[in-house]
């Protein structure tokens, strides 16, 4: 580790941020960040016990009704100068994003400049909440319809971008008047914690924001959904923990987005720009080593063009560098933790044993951390696991198809609907794609979607609402309709 990596390490708080204040656990329980590279220790913060979590809880409660009563624009600077302030420590936060998580710095300062972006666009969306006056149809009374904070609201979110997914959920819900308390992932923790600082310095009231760090997520998050003042859940991870979430929300009755899991199809049909379409395949296969939910997940590639793509995929991947994120030039880095490299090595040998063919990669490397080479597959038979469950890791796995109706078909088979990838130099057959394939977002003739000012979100079981755009601020208020007398009655 470089002097400059420990420097940025010990300015990263490591307590629990509560009600505007840096404190220990109650329980003064400790948990550890590893470094994947290298599987050493970079830091020892505050592991939180419910009943830390309720007194984040109990913090967000007794802030809510001063922050709803904010004036927008006053909300929106806030936002605005905590914009300001992560683009000044930007790289900063792409080190050590780099360090917790190990993507390559370079894609760790792109996600610096998307999870700053919620920011920005927020404090932008913040005055720009509206609503309606006008006379009901009958003409004896006036319609008012406004738009309200939802109130006190629990967000869990993922390890793979600890930045983005903090921002894509903090920023929309201040912009609305929310008051929130954040459980960052235990795996990525320490970004989020600088975010706090960084909201803290911009201004933000004491209780606002609450941050809690556990290695007990279940149990923290326990009382905190079951609480009758929590208003709002917000929870990006995998489809069987959205779904108990879900059922324990239930009981209150409250407001949830869901942002599930995905399996992604990439589709090139014979008359694509190989050159475009092999570049989007590499933007989105690996991208974050593969570890995103908007991943290409199955590549469904035209027969007559398959062994072609494979080619030059096959050559960008060997040019790839591996090693350390934080070090400079390295294009792929090392997987989360060990449990992700055992299901791409799994996913690999399953799909081999029906018949693939493994063109590169296909094992974990004999090195410290938890490296699996970037691995292509061709011939991928219909019915192997690597088709359906969603990869995590950087395999890209092409299956042949002979008709536009097949593509569909092999694009559509899954219980996941996020996104979807199509390459075609035909502007009807775009067309047709936009409205035959089952995902809430696509990417025609690009490889990457993502957006602050679009809407991110799928369909089927990759889950519920939207995030971003000008639909993400939404999330978060709840509407109420009042009807006065007719001032001509």
């Amino acid at each position: 580790m470089t002097d400059a990596e420990k420097t940025l390490l010990a300015s990263v708080p490591d307590g629990l941020f509560i009600a505007g204040q840096w404190r220990a656990a109650s329980s003064n329980a400790t948990l550890t960040v590893d470094d994947p590279a290298t599987g050493d220790v970079v830091a020892t913060i505050a592991d939180a016990t419910p009943e830390d979590g309720m007194a984040a809880l109990d913090a967000a409660v007794f802030a809510a009704p001063s922050w709803a009563a904010t004036p927008a624009r006053g909300r929106g600077e806030i936002l605005r100068r905590a914009f300001d302030l992560v683009q000044e420590r930007k790289e900063d936060f792409a080190l050590l994003m780099s360090i917790e998580m190990g993507k390559p710095l370079a894609e760790a300062r792109g996600e610096v400049a998307y999870g700053g972006e919620f920011l920005r666009w927020f404090s932008e969306e913040a005055p720009r909440v509206q609503g309606r006056y006008g006379a009901n149809p009958e003409g004896t009374g006036r319609t008012i319809v406004s738009q309200h904070p939802v109130g006190p609201c629990f967000l869990i979110t993922p390890w793979n971008f600890p930045l983005a997914m903090a921002t894509r959920k903090i920023a929309p819900a201040l912009a609305a008047g929310c008051t929130v308390v954040i459980k960052p992932a235990t795996l990525t923790p320490l970004t989020t914690l600088l975010l706090a600082a960084v909201l803290d310095e911009a201004g933000l009231p004491a209780g606002v924001v609450n941050v809690v760090t556990t290695t007990a997520t279940a149990e923290l998050s326990e009382p905190i959904i079951a609480d009758p003042r929590l208003r709002k859940l917000s929870f990006t991870g995998s489809t069987p923990v959205g779904q108990r979430l879900m059922a324990q929300a239930a009981k209150n009755v409250l407001r949830t987005s869901m942002e599930l899991g995905g399996n992604a199809p990439f589709v090139v049909f014979d008359d694509a720009d190989l050159n475009k379409a092999v570049d989007g395949a590499i933007a989105a296969k690996f991208r974050n080593i593969g570890q995103a939910c908007t991943a290409a997940n199955r590549f469904i590639v035209h027969r007559s063009i398959a062994d072609e793509f494979t080619r030059r995929v096959t050559e960008k991947v060997a040019a790839f560098t591996i090693g350390r994120g934080a070090e400079a030039g390295v294009t792929i880095g090392p997987l989360i933790d060990d449990k992700a490299v055992g299901k791409a090595r799994t996913l690999v040998a399953d799909a081999v044993g029906r018949g693939a063919t493994l063109v590169t990669g296909g094992e974990r490397l004999d090195r410290s951390g938890t490296f699996f080479a970037p691995t292509v597959l061709s011939d991928v038979a219909a019915g192997s696991d690597i088709l359906r469950e969603e990869i995590f890791g950087p395999v890209l796995a092409i299956a042949p198809f002979d008709t536009e109706d097949e593509a569909i078909a092999l694009a559509n088979d899954t219980e996941y609907g996020l996104v979807s990838y199509v390459f075609t130099e035909s502007f009807t057959r775009g067309q047709r794609m936009i409205e035959r394939l089952e995902t809430g977002m696509m990417g025609l003739n690009v490889g990457v979607v993502s957006n602050a000012a679009a809407p991110f979100g799928g369909w089927k079981m990759s889950g519920l609402g939207r995030e971003g755009g000008a639909e993400g601020i939404h999330e978060y208020l709840q509407t109420k309709y009042t009807l006065t007398p007719s001032p001509f009655a």
